[in-house]
């Protein structure tokens, strides 16, 4: 059964840090590329970061670009969100997305929440 589960979200305060994490199962992982997304309370989903299958590329959305960090880790099928240097509007939940080009494949985590506040 393939499963994507978020975890790692809460409540901190503006300028604090979060580690988000996702855990695979029920596919071959390494094969796939990840992202981060987010989506706020009456707004779009917006992609936040990815991490390429080969060579481990990553990329950012320029909101979060020198603040957050995407890593994997192919042998625990985990790939993490770190996020430093929180501000409200990164308030949303976090979902995980992996995808394979072929054949194709594109799965889905349910999300966890941040909130960042005072």
């Amino acid at each position: 059964q393939v499963q994507l589960v978020e975890s790692g979200g809460g409540l901190v305060q503006p300028g604090g840090s979060l580690r988000l994490s996702c855990a695979a199962s029920g596919f071959t992982f390494r094969n796939y590329d990840v992202k981060w997304y987010r989506q706020a309370l009456g707004k779009e989903r917006e992609l936040v970061a990815g991490s390429t299958s080969i060579g481990g590329r990553t990329n950012y959305a320029d909101s979060v670009k020198d603040r957050f960090a995407i890593s994997r880790d192919n042998f625990k099928n985990t790939v993490y969100l770190q996020m430093d240097s929180l501000k409200p509007e990164d308030t949303a939940v976090y979902l995980c997305n992996a995808k394979q080009e072929w054949p194709p494949r594109d799965y889905w985590g349910k999300g966890t929440l941040v909130t960042v506040s005072s």
